[in-house]
């Protein structure tokens, strides 16, 4: 455990230097966004989230108003991992879940250090596990044993039923960190809901092995969450378009889901050094933040 421990701080430190030096941003801006609790009205302008249009106010007609709201001094981050078996493809050690579980420890140390609170759960087609948000680099710890330490009861997927729950136990307007390959379906009504209620950042995880598979001919493929075994022709120049097809479709309508519902959206391959992908993320996060 304590070479897991020193590679996320390693990776902590990484990006809160990046993050201070070259964006010349605030580290604590990456999870402002949560904890905040109305201010007063403004005039609207150009630019402003229209969720945060008053209609009460704007109604008696004298212009649009918007809420406005200040921060708390205490931030709420819950990380949602995806724990599902379609997690389990990559190199061993560098599998989805494994990048999954890295980053979801590594941004765990962040929040701590920035005295935010912090919590878990975690998910397949079911609650797998949760842990109620709390402060201190002790409680960070914590959390990142149960990331490494637990086993998952079921293979399967479903997201929809994750987000619901999530929304059952997440009642403080929050930073959610959701973390899965996404590859389900029927969850985008329950995902706007979420966006709706927190600050929402997706993290689209996917392993190349899923739409480049060798070229092997007709080979039995084992399904671990179905627990079955399908024979595919992987020499099949359709089987190889439709496999692709499928995956840039699925990623091209996620990413324009979470466009048009102000979701932070960052696809990560486990082949890629995570680090610079999340500092990109942090780097938008940070200047949609410098506009509000």
């Amino acid at each position: 455990m304590e070479h897991i421990i020193s590679k996320l701080r390693k990776y902590e430190i990484q990006i809160r230097k990046a993050i201070n030096s070259r964006m010349q941003g605030d580290f604590h801006s990456i999870f402002k966004g949560s904890g905040l609790e109305f201010d007063g009205v403004r005039e609207y302008q150009y630019g402003d989230d229209t969720r945060t249009i008053d209609w009460n106010v704007s109604a008696k007609g004298h212009g649009t108003f918007v809420k406005t709201f200040k921060e708390e001094k205490e931030q709420t981050v819950f990380f949602l991992l995806d724990v599902s078996a379609s997690q389990e493809i990559g190199t061993p050690g560098a599998q989805k879940v494994d990048v999954g579980k890295e980053i979801t420890g590594v941004l765990t140390l962040a929040a701590v250090k920035q005295q935010n609170r912090v919590g878990l759960l975690t998910f397949s087609d079911q609650k797998e596990k949760f842990v109620k948000s709390g402060k201190g680099i002790k409680h960070g710890y914590a959390i990142i044993h149960e990331l490494y330490n637990h086993t998952p009861e079921s293979t399967k997927t479903n997201i929809d039923q994750a987000i619901k729950k999530s929304l059952e136990i997440i009642h403080k307007k929050s930073v959610i960190i959701l973390v899965s390959d996404f590859i389900d379906e029927g969850y985008e009504q329950s995902l706007r809901l979420l966006a709706n209620r927190h600050d929402l950042v997706v993290l689209h995880l996917k392993d190349d092995r899923e739409t480049q598979l060798p070229n092997l001919g007709i080979v039995p493929i084992y399904d671990k969450e179905s627990k079955k075994t399908i024979w595919v022709n992987t020499s099949s120049k359709d089987f190889r378009k439709k496999l692709e097809k499928t995956y840039t479709v699925n990623k091209g309508e996620l990413e324009k889901f979470c466009r048009k519902n102000q979701i932070n959206y960052l696809e990560i391959n486990t082949k890629d050094n995570y680090v610079p992908q999340l500092i990109k993320l942090f780097k938008i996060r940070n200047k949609s933040m410098k506009r509000d």
